[in-house]
C-alpha cells in the first residue's frame, strides 16, 4: 500500500485513476477545489492549488509516497507545488501532453517526417523557464498551452526536491460523454449528419490513447522507479482520414471531406487531429520500462460507437 495524493482527479481519466488506485488498496488523497467529491474511502482536501499558503495549510503534516498532478498547466503552478510538496513526497508524477512536441509552438530539434518523436526532443532539465509571463491570464494560457506544459515540466525537473516523472499523453479518447473535450464527438456528429469534415490537403498522422489505458499507465508510473519524461500513446498512428473512416464505418456511412490549402488561410479552421506538421510520438521508452500498449485500431471502433451513441441520444 502506498500513500498517494492526486491533484485534480475529478473527471475523465483522472477520476478513473483515483478509483483504480483505491481499488488496488492504496491510501488516496484528492486535492481539488471541491466541484466533484471523490469516491468513498478517498480523503478529500478542498483547496485551490494556486494558493500556496492555503495549500500548505491544507496539507498540514501529511506526507505521501507519490503525488500525481493532473492539472498543472504553468510554471507558476509547478513552482507552488514544488515548494509545497518538498519534503512531503519521494516521487512526483505530472500529466503532460503530446503538445510539448508541436514544432509550431517552439524551436525544437528537427525530426524527419514519419519518425516518431522521442522524449529527448524536449528535455525539461534544460528548458528555460519564464515566470514573469502572464500565465494567470486565461487567454494567454490557452494560446500558450504547450509552452506552459514545457515550462511546468522544467520547474519540477530542475527543483530537485523529489524524483520527477512527466507522462506526455497522446490525444485521449473514449468513454462517450465522459470525453469532455468533444473532439471525437465532432466526428461522430458530422458523420451522422453527413456533414463535411474539414482537413488539410496533406494531413499528417498523430497518436492517440484510450482514457482507461492512460489511467493504467499513470497508476503504473506511481509504482515504477524510473524518472524523466515518458511518452504515452497506443501503438499505431493515424491521420485524420484514418480516424474519421473508423467513425464512419461504425456509423455505416462514408465520411465526407473538404480539404483546405496546405497553408490554411486566416480564420479557416480544420477538424481536430488534422495536422499539417509532424510530431507523432514514440512509445519505445515506456515499452522498454515494461508497459504494454493497446493498438489504436483495437479500441477506437468501440470509442467511436460510444461517441455515435451519444450523438444519437435525444436532447431536451
Amino acid at each position: 500500500m502506498q500513500r498517494i495524493c492526486v491533484i485534480g482527479g475529478s473527471r475523465y481519466f483522472g477520476k478513473l485513476l483515483v478509483r483504480r488506485l483505491r481499488a488496488a488498496g492504496h491510501q488516496v488523497t484528492v486535492i481539488n477545489r471541491g466541484s466533484t467529491p471523490p469516491p468513498d474511502g478517498v480523503e478529500h482536501l478542498v483547496v485551490d492549488r494556486d494558493d500556496e499558503a492555503a495549500l500548505t495549510a491544507a496539507l498540514g503534516v501529511r506526507t505521501f509516497d507519490v503525488v500525481v498532478d493532473q492539472v498543472c498547466y504553468t510554471p507558476v503552478q509547478a513552482a507552488v507545488a514544488a515548494r509545497a510538496f518538498a519534503g512531503r513526497t519521494r516521487r512526483y508524477v505530472m500529466t503532460s501532453t503530446i503538445e510539448v512536441y508541436d514544432p509550431a509552438t517552439a524551436a525544437l530539434p528537427a525530426v524527419p517526417s514519419g519518425t516518431p518523436v522521442s522524449e529527448e526532443s524536449v528535455d525539461p532539465a534544460t528548458w528555460q523557464v519564464a515566470m514573469d509571463l502572464p500565465w494567470h491570464e486565461d487567454a494567454y494560457l490557452e494560446a500558450h498551452y504547450a509552452e506552459g506544459k514545457r515550462q511546468a515540466e522544467a520547474v519540477f525537473a530542475q527543483a530537485g526536491s523529489f524524483a520527477f516523472v512527466t507522462v506526455r499523453s497522446a490525444h485521449v479518447l473514449g468513454g462517450g460523454a465522459r470525453e469532455f473535450t468533444g473532439r471525437l464527438a465532432h466526428y461522430a456528429g458530422r458523420v451522422a449528419r453527413g456533414e463535411e469534415i474539414t482537413v488539410h490537403a496533406k494531413a499528417l498522422p498523430t497518436v492517440f490513447i484510450h482514457y482507461e489505458e492512460l489511467a493504467d499507465l499513470l497508476s503504473w508510473a506511481t509504482a515504477a522507479d524510473f524518472t524523466g519524461p515518458v511518452n504515452a500513446c497506443s501503438d499505431g498512428p493515424l491521420d485524420v482520414h484514418g480516424l474519421a473512416d473508423i467513425v464512419a464505418a461504425q456509423a455505416g456511412r462514408a465520411a465526407v471531406y473538404r480539404t483546405v490549402p496546405e497553408r490554411v488561410a486566416a480564420g479557416e479552421e480544420v477538424s481536430p487531429f488534422s495536422f499539417d506538421r509532424h510530431y507523432a510520438m514514440s512509445n519505445a521508452r515506456a515499452k522498454a520500462l515494461g508497459f504494454s500498449f493497446f493498438r489504436t485500431t483495437d479500441w477506437l471502433p468501440g470509442a467511436a460507437a460510444e461517441a455515435l451513441a451519444v450523438a444519437a441520444a435525444p436532447t431536451d
